[in-house]
């Protein structure tokens, strides 16, 4: 949405002698895209690192027939901010799934709301809703220490975050009739099981990638953020709510087989 994932790693690769940076972005604004583009470039110049932006206004399940693999001297890193209740009402999992048969990345990094969708789940309406509300209650308030460090500049960017992101969930959620369980889809919720039927397999992000993000995490003066490690990935809460979990993806041994009877299949 707003890029900020990327300035840290735009650092990492800078001392790398890059020859070339693309990033391929897809969102639901141009102007938005845009935006975001602009904001990355003027980083990468200030850095020296070469940076190619391409914005795609769009979601990305639906790009299969524009996207291409990869050329031999190139390494593809696919990053998805997978939320589960645009799943229901977008383009879903299994076209996701299939864009990244035809990109063949090298990593699939994964970040998910802790806030699963459950069509069949029996509990009521009231309890889901409580939930929901303690859910966006802790996001709000870490939104809003988040402003108070950063000063009132920070105001219109909190609002675009509450009214286009959030605004967005919490209308979708009282349209779903709330069918929703807050920290229910655990490390590798359902779409786990499609990535390993896609050919992937869990990358672990303890150890070194988990020293970094908690190197990133003492930076903000805030102390009402934890970072757990659970089965090689990380959960990001605040003040004990667990609100985001992280993973990553690697191609199993048998990737290679699983494209070919596709593309078979396909043909």
């Amino acid at each position: 949405m707003q890029g900020l994932q990327w300035p840290a790693l735009f650092h990492i690769l800078s001392s790398n002698n890059l020859t070339s940076l693309r990033l391929t972005a897809f969102g639901p604004s141009s102007k938005l895209l845009a935006q975001t583009g602009a904001r990355l470039a003027d980083f990468a110049n200030s850095l020296r690192l070469p940076f190619e932006y391409n914005p795609i206004e769009g979601n990305i399940g639906g790009m299969s027939t524009f996207i291409k693999h990869a050329s031999h001297d190139e390494v593809t890193v696919v990053h998805c901010m997978h939320h589960h209740l645009y799943d229901v009402l977008g383009c879903g999992v299994d076209k996701l799934m299939k864009v990244l048969r035809v990109i063949r990345p090298m990593l699939v990094t994964m970040v998910h709301q802790d806030l699963d969708v459950s069509q069949t789940d029996s509990s009521s309406f009231l309890n889901k809703f409580v939930d929901a509300l303690h859910y966006y209650s802790a996001l709000f308030d870490a939104l809003g220490e988040g402003e108070g460090l950063l000063g009132r500049d920070s105001s219109v960017q909190r609002y675009e975050v509450e009214h286009h992101l959030f605004g967005t969930e919490i209308r979708n959620i009282l349209a779903l009739d709330g069918r929703i369980n807050i920290n229910g889809g655990g490390c590798h919720p359902s779409w786990g099981n499609h990535l390993l039927q896609a050919g992937f397999e869990p990358f672990s992000l303890s150890g070194s990638p988990a020293a970094q993000a908690a190197l990133l995490l003492e930076m903000f003066p805030s102390k009402g953020y934890t970072l757990m490690e659970e089965n090689g990935c990380l959960k990001l809460g605040w003040k004990g709510l667990s609100l985001l979990t992280a993973s990553a993806w690697q191609p199993s041994s048998n990737f290679g087989h699983i494209v070919s009877s596709d593309h078979h299949h396909s043909s």
